[in-house]
């Protein structure tokens, strides 16, 4: 089996805390001794898991798209629940759902940050076509430090149709549009809601736009004319937690 890996500190500790159970063995780079790092290694010697001391050199070469930190936490890879899972997801969630939904999202890096992101805004579920999309690999699991096993995901054969199914339960949906004359904080997010970002340059596909109730934009104050697609995600679900709280 091809074991995905997963470095820095942050990350491995919070895999550790979350999912112990999937990590197969920890590399720590020889000579790195200190006190974050033992508090790592103290973690893992409590889930009995295999300890290899290896060289900077091969860890460099094994997280070849970040910084190490001195640690790799080998673990199974990600399973990814599929679209027939939904339905059980959605009739699992008590309250207001808060669902977001990622229109071609394709940068594995932006893919992690919108689902820590999600997990930090209480998001039951992360919605995504399988087409033009990022899957989930080992640099999204790094990048979402946890959330990516925390977050259901599911990519979907029709997202048009997963969205009418959405609404017929309720769920009023609202895109993320530059040129949408209503803002997010003129819009109504206490309700069961998903929410809608598109790529970044493109946005939303056209029948994607089609298919939502409300269209809102994030008013932008300077030069520029857009941001991130991560941090306009972080934007609007934390404006509809702060619609919650005041609810």
């Amino acid at each position: 089996m091809k074991l995905d890996a997963v470095y820095g500190l942050h990350a491995v500790t919070t895999l550790l805390q979350r999912s112990p159970d999937q990590v197969v063995e920890l590399w720590v780079m020889k000579g790195r001794q200190d006190q974050r790092m033992q508090r790592v290694l103290d973690l893992a010697a409590e889930q009995g898991l295999d300890i290899r001391e290896a060289d900077k050199g091969l860890m460099n070469q094994k997280a070849d798209e970040g910084n190490h930190q001195g640690i790799i936490a080998w673990r199974k890879p990600i399973q990814n629940k599929n679209e027939k899972h939904l339905p059980d997801i959605l009739d699992g969630i008590s309250g207001n759902a808060l669902i977001l939904i990622l229109d071609g999202i394709t940068d594995p890096h932006n893919l992690g940050a919108c689902l820590r992101t999600a997990d930090a805004a209480g998001v039951q579920v992360v919605i995504a076509p399988k087409d033009k999309s990022a899957p989930l690999n080992a640099t999204v699991a790094k990048v979402a430090c946890g959330a990516a096993e925390a977050v259901p995901y599911i990519q979907v054969t029709n997202l048009a149709r997963t969205m009418k199914e959405l609404q017929e339960r309720g769920i009023w949906i609202v895109g993320t549009a530059g040129e949408a004359t209503h803002s997010i904080y003129q819009q109504d997010f206490t309700g069961p809601t998903a929410l809608v970002m598109g790529a970044e340059g493109a946005g939303m596909r056209r029948l994607t736009r089609e298919h939502c109730d409300y269209l809102v934009n994030i008013p932008m104050a300077g030069e520029v004319s857009s941001v991130n697609v991560s941090v306009a995600t972080g934007i609007c679900l934390f404006e509809a937690v702060r619609q919650r709280q005041l609810g």
